[in-house]
Order: structure tokens, then C-alpha cells, then sequence
């Protein structure tokens, strides 16, 4: 028997769910009915499938999940819950979901647990991954191939908060004619509730720094707690991140943070900038994982950063740390291709408040060149500080992607203040003491 259903779905949707594709998603900010929707099509999908004799799974997975708890399961059960001929259809127990017939049935999986896992997993007819943002180009690579079945789909949604995720960057950025992909948001969304309208008017009211990605589906320039928020707030507001042009007859500061070899290294950072006056005209960002330093000094010289046009290289205080594999140090390697290098001494005890504190001063002095050191501002809009939220106490900066490059722009901090603020042009000068340990004097 030909069963018919009707679903009502937000307009935007009607093409993502008609025709053929390999890929079906949408992306977007709170309340836009993306979960809702894609949960009820992959009932719908299921049924399909049941009813043209097909046996397999409706795989549902998230980057993270611990546990049932943190899967997609309460979506799919509501979503099946709120159509009577969908109810009808499927078998729903505490932790299980599965059409009546038993030909198909839902499984719930973390990628990041359980990604090796999911390969041996039988007959994949169909993949939703929701919030899909944080999962990692690695996850893509091993899931994407189990997907064997000619029609099997992978359905994808998520809120955006990086241009450069792995899953923005395969799935928005694309322009495979089989990806069918929208935006949608709160306002595509015709079934809006009145409730989520005056939070959405509450937010845009109170925490403009984050409103945009919560609810217009914007990347992040600041999360909730971020050190420097409200500080890239008022540069983009004021009009000092966009075009910046460098002083061709200044010279230029770089300032690092410094990253190892291999693969699990820290990451390698040069902020670029220009004191002209009292104003900082950041020109550039440049990061790297895993490099040495023969890879940046090339990509410094291909970039123009030579040493006629650098005036100082400033590194952190373990720039004058032998490397154990090469026996040689971040500042004899720079100095030996021509650069003046500088070694900032170590600021001590609760080092990391102070570039933090530093950095929040001299923000309001900043000019950032946007096309240039958009990475980076990313990583300041995303540093923030690590709590315990059962206790809800503050327990230092996180650790993370983006503490590199905060570092490295807490470092130029602390420089502009000891040459710019503190003592005028001239500045505080940095050199060794009789044991080789960097100083300031």
C-alpha cells in the first residue's frame, strides 16, 4: 500500500528535499527549525525505505557524544511524536527507535569516540550529522566512504562559527551540483515561535557580541567570555578592521610565539605590525603547525618581510632555548638569516594575565589590515578563559587553537607599552644579563 504524508516544512527546505543529491544540509542560527526539520525527513526517509522492502540503518551522529543523552534521539523521537502517521509507523522504546517491521532502525554514534567503529557498521541507507560544526576533516574522511549504498545521503546541519571548519569549508564553500545546502535562520522559519522571538529580542539587546552567531547563523568574532569581546566589538564598530595599509617608509615589528616540529607541536605565530605614533597598524598574521624554521624564514622572505624591511624580530622568553633536535636557538636561527631579534624576558608569575591585560590596553590603539590577519583575529575573538562551571570559578586562560596567536599579540602588547607608553619613542631597550638570561633595561 502507497502511503502519502504531508509534512510541512520552512519553504527553504522544499529544495534541499526534492529531487537527488549526495549531500543535504542547511546551516544556520537558532530557531531557524533546521533540527526539527531534517529529524522529521529522516522518519520520512525511513518509512520510505521500510515500505520498498529496503533493510539498514538511519545513522545519526555527533562529534561529541557521551552518551543517548547527547545524541539526536530526543529530536527524532519528538519529531516522530508530532506526526500521527509517523507515530504510527515506528516502534520507539527509551533508547531505541525502529520501524514496526523491523527492516530499519535508527543508530546514534560520537564521531570522535567512535568513528573507526561506524566503518563496520551494516548497511548505512542514510547520515544525518547535526550540529556538525566541530566535526573534523579526519571524521569527514573515514565517514563519508561508508556511505556505500548508490542512493545513501549524508544529510548535515549546523550553526557556523568558523570560516576555516572543516565542515564549513566541504560543505558551504562547495559547489558540487549533488550538495544541495541553504542558509536558514530564525526568519526562514514561518513556524517561529513567539517565545524564541523575545529571547532573540533579548539577546540583540544585551549581548550584541554574540547575537549574530546565535540567531543570524554568523561565525564567531567573539564567544561568551572571551578577553577580548568587547574590545573586537569596537574596533569592527569604529571601523578599524578593514583596509590598513603599511607606511612604506616605516619599518615593520614582528612578534611570535613559537611552535616545535612535528605533529603534534604548538603552532608557530608572527603577528606583522607598524608603530606609527601611538597608533598600531597590524598588517599581518602568519601561523603554522609543525614547521621549521627554515619554513618560515622562507615564507617571511616570499612575503617581503626581510631583513631591510623587519626592524626587530621580538621573541618570547625561551627564544634563547636550544632546540634538543637541531642545537640551535629561535634567536641565533633569525639572526643568522640577517634579522635583529629581541628576547622579551619572562613576565613571572601570572605572565599570561599580564600579556591579557596588556593586550585589552593597547586594543583601542589597533588597526587591523582585515584580509590579512583574519585567522588571527579569529583566534582573539575565541581566547577565553577555562571554568569550572559547577563551582563557577575561572581557572586562567584555555589552552587551545587560538592561545597561540593571543600570545604572540600579548607579546606585541607588552612591547608597544615599554617602547610607545612608557617610554616614548626610544623605548626600553631588552639585552642579556652575564648569564645569558634576557633583561630589561
Amino acid at each position: 500500500m502507497m502511503l502519502k504524508l504531508q509534512i510541512a516544512l520552512p519553504p527553504k527546505l522544499i529544495e534541499v528535499f526534492s529531487g537527488t543529491a549526495d549531500v543535504r544540509g542547511a546551516y544556520g542560527g537558532r530557531g531557524s527549525g533546521k533540527t526539527r526539520s531534517f529529524a522529521k525527513m529522516s522518519a520520512v526517509r525511513a518509512m520510505m525505505f521500510a515500505e520498498a522492502g529496503r533493510s539498514g540503518v538511519i545513522l545519526c551522529g555527533r562529534q561529541f557524544q557521551n552518551s543517548l543523552v547527547d545524541s539526536s534521539l530526543s529530536e527524532v523521537k519528538l519529531a516522530i511524536q508530532s506526526e500521527p502517521a509517523l507515530a504510527q509507523y515506528f516502534d520507539v522504546g527509551e533508547k531505541y527507535i525502529r520501524t514496526k517491521c523491523g527492516r530499519v532502525s535508527y543508530v546514534f554514534s560520537g564521531l570522535e569516540r567512535n568513528i573507526d567503529s561506524i566503518k563496520s557498521t551494516a548497511r548505512i541507507l542514510l547520515c544525518w550529522v547535526d550540529e556538525a560544526e566541530p566535526v573534523t576533516e579526519d571524521s569527514w574522511a573515514v565517514l563519508i566512504p561508508t556511505l556505500r549504498e548508490e542512493d545513501s545521503e549524508l544529510w548535515v546541519t549546523w550553526n557556523p562559527r568558523r570560516k576555516k571548519s572543516a565542515t564549513n569549508q566541504r560543505f558551504r564553500e562547495s559547489n558540487d551540483p549533488r550538495y544541495k545546502v541553504v542558509e536558514l535562520n530564525w526568519r526562514d522559519n514561518p513556524m517561529f515561535p513567539a517565545k524564541l522571538n523575545r529571547d532573540r529580542l533579548r539577546d540583540k539587546e544585551r549581548r550584541p557580541d554574540t547575537y549574530d552567531h546565535v540567531w543570524e547563523g554568523g561565525y564567531v568574532s567573539a564567544i561568551t567570555g572571551a578577553y577580548f569581546a568587547s574590545q573586537l566589538s569596537d574596533a569592527r564598530a569604529s571601523g578599524r578592521i578593514g583596509v590598513v595599509p603599511a607606511d612604506p617608509n616605516l619599518p615593520v615589528q614582528a612578534f611570535a610565539d613559537l611552535g616545535g616540529t612535528g605533529a603534534r607541536a604548538d603552532n608557530f605565530v608572527f603577528w606583522f605590525a607598524q608603530f606609527v605614533g601611538p597608533q598600531v597598524r597590524v598588517l599581518d598574521h602568519y601561523e603554522r603547525q609543525g614547521q621549521p624554521i627554515s619554513a618560515h624564514l622562507l615564507w617571511m622572505r616570499e612575503n617581503a618581510y626581510t631583513p631591510g624591511r623587519l626592524a626587530t624580530i621580538w621573541l618570547p622568553h625561551d627564544g634563547d632555548t636550544y632546540d634538543r633536535v637541531i642545537d640551535v636557538s629561535f634567536r641565533s636561527a633569525f639572526e643568522q638569516a640577517g634579522y635583529h631579534v629581541e628576547v622579551v624576558p619572562n613576565q613571572g608569575r601570572g605572565a599570561a594575565m599580564s600579556r591579557i591585560k596588556a593586550a585589552q590596553r593597547m586594543f583601542s590603539a589597533c588597526w587591523f589590515n582585515e584580509a590579512t590577519t583574519e585567522p588571527g583575529l579569529d583566534a582573539l575573538g575565541w581566547y577565553h578563559e577555562k571554568r569550572d562551571e559547577e563551582r563557577d570559578v575561572g581557572l586562567g586562560p584555555e589552552h587551545d587553537w587560538s592561545s597561540h596567536s593571543a600570545d604572540a599579540f600579548g607579546l606585541q602588547a607588552l612591547v608597544y607599552e615599554s617602547r610607545i607608553v612608557q617610554s616614548g619613542p626610544i623605548g626600553r631597550r631588552f639585552k642579556r644579563d652575564r648569564r645569558g638570561s634576557p633583561m630589561a633595561v
